[in-house]
């Protein structure tokens, strides 16, 4: 994924239940889940001492990247003990991403034992749901939204735990995929609208969830089938006797509402989310592209063919969809790397007078001038969200001697924040809302040749329908929210984040 990015997904999730090695999956888990988040990492593990004959809970939970949180190996072989996991990896939506207090998996004791919890999403009815607590005297220790699970579970009057965490989801509005292990029990949720992806696999014995499934094939667990919309699956004990999980409901949408920008930009190409392979409905999007906005022509001969290069990582498999549709009819286009991404940067120092996103630019991507110089370019890209780093990136390329360069975006103009877990800029501060619309004004703005962004129609109809009731949340393309968002004027004051 582009790490210059102007949208974050906030957090990727992982479970697992009945593996000798349960800790040690979980992290390989969360190392293909990295790019759901790269602000911090935690693993939770539910270990029963036979001595005492109890259980306990084992936590370790840090801020950087997986590999660094868990650098010592001693940490999940002598410390995170137990057959049963959560994970979670963490990019927070709001400015307490420095808190060490929200990193996940958030952990409580009640008298129902322990309970853990990893969430990948936002809640919507916060504010309301926060005073209402407040004023019963709940006391909080982080400002997430998903404590807010914790005190619901914890406070329900159900006598069994899998009745409390109905009692507490059928009061939560929101997109969630959430992850929730127990002494002897691990559950996983997902809203009723299915905004985020949830799967469901197996790893021999024991049983996996995950927010995308590129986390079981580095674990070789098989993958089973999505966590429905409005979900809850319990897994425990008899549930691995029996091999079959048990069900229960929160509730269904009369239309799920998929996150369309999953597809776009956020999960791996290999990853399959909503039942269906990333991998293909980019490649979709990319031909969709072709059909819409054709590649320019060759004047002559002797000018060399017009090159088709991708933006590293998220638009690759997209653009090889562009080139494979447009080379069919035109002969004058060559697939080429334009760009070069190094995957090694780490902090960038700053010198005074320096630019600083400019500089992140530079480190991060090189041009291969030989491919670009005396050549018309075609840039794919997936979106463009303030504008400021596709700037950048295009005076790179353009100091690289480019006859033309056009930039085309498999998807429409972002003009809307999301409040369902991705990290948007506001309204004010997208290209699309300062230049009121105007694609020309945006074009002269990066200074490009021309521009084109994947028709609205065009994306809809480029996305599978699995189900009758498959639909899609397109809010930051249309500003149209189709999950009710009380309190958010509240939300915003508390200033909540994951």
């Amino acid at each position: 994924m582009n790490p210059l990015k102007s949208i974050h997904s906030n957090c990727g999730v992982f479970g697992i239940f009945g593996h000798p090695d349960a800790s040690v999956m979980t992290y390989y888990g969360l190392h293909a889940l990295q790019h759901r988040g790269q602000e911090a990492a935690g693993i939770a593990t539910s270990e029963f001492d036979p001595e005492k004959n109890r259980y306990r809970f084992n936590i370790h939970k840090d801020h950087g990247l997986v590999l660094s949180v868990f650098s010592d190996p001693k940490i999940l072989t002598d410390v995170l003990k137990g057959e049963s996991a959560i994970g979670h990896t963490r990019y927070s939506t709001t400015g307490s991403g420095d808190k060490r207090n929200n990193i996940q998996p958030l952990r409580v004791n009640f008298k129902g034992g322990h309970l853990a919890l990893s969430h990948n999403g936002n809640f919507t009815n916060t504010g309301i749901l926060r005073d209402r607590l407040e004023d019963e005297g709940t006391l909080f220790q982080t400002t997430t939204d998903s404590e807010l699970a914790l005190h619901l579970i914890a406070r329900s009057r159900e006598e069994h735990m899998v009745d409390k965490i109905l009692d507490a989801f059928r009061q939560i509005e929101g997109a969630y995929s959430i992850c929730i292990l127990t002494d002897d029990k691990l559950f996983a949720v997902r809203d009723p609208h299915g905004v985020r992806p949830l799967a469901f696999g197996k790893l021999e014995e024991s049983f996996v969830f995950a927010s995308e499934t590129c986390a079981f094939d580095i674990i070789s667990a098989d993958y089973i089938r999505d966590v429905e919309p409005g979900e809850v699956i319990m897994i425990d004990r008899s549930v691995l006797e029996s091999g079959k999980e048990e069900s229960f409901s929160i509730g269904q949408a009369e239309k799920f509402k998929h996150c369309i920008f999953e597809y776009i930009y956020f999960s791996r190409p290999d990853s399959m989310i909503f039942e269906e392979k990333v991998d293909k409905v980019r490649r979709k999007l990319g031909k969709s592209l072709a059909e819409e906005s054709p590649a320019p022509q060759r004047i002559s001969d002797d000018e060399k063919k017009v090159a088709v290069i991708n933006v590293p990582d998220s638009s690759n498999t997209a653009t090889l969809g562009y080139f494979n549709a447009t080379v069919k009819t035109n002969r004058d286009v060559k697939h080429e790397i334009g760009l070069i991404r190094s995957h090694y940067v780490g902090r960038t120092f700053i010198q005074p007078g320096q630019d600083k996103r400019k500089m992140k630019v530079k480190t991060k991507f090189n041009t291969v001038k030989g491919v670009i110089n005396n050549r018309k370019i075609v840039i794919i890209d997936d979106s463009i969200v303030r504008g400021t780093t596709s700037k950048l990136l295009v005076e790179l390329i353009n100091k690289a001697g480019p006859k033309e360069v056009h930039l085309k975006i498999t998807s429409p103009p972002v003009v809307a924040p999301c409040y369902y877990g991705m990290d948007f800029p506001s309204r004010e501060e997208l290209i699309a809302n300062q230049m009121k619309g105007d694609i020309d004004k945006i074009r002269d703005e990066l200074g490009l040749t021309s521009l084109h962004y994947l028709s609205f129609l065009s994306l809809l109809k480029s996305v599978p329908y699995k189900h009758s009731r498959t639909d899609y949340c397109t809010a930051c393309f249309s500003g149209n929210y189709p999950i009710n968002i009380e309190g958010l004027e509240k939300m915003n004051k508390h200033q909540f984040d994951d």
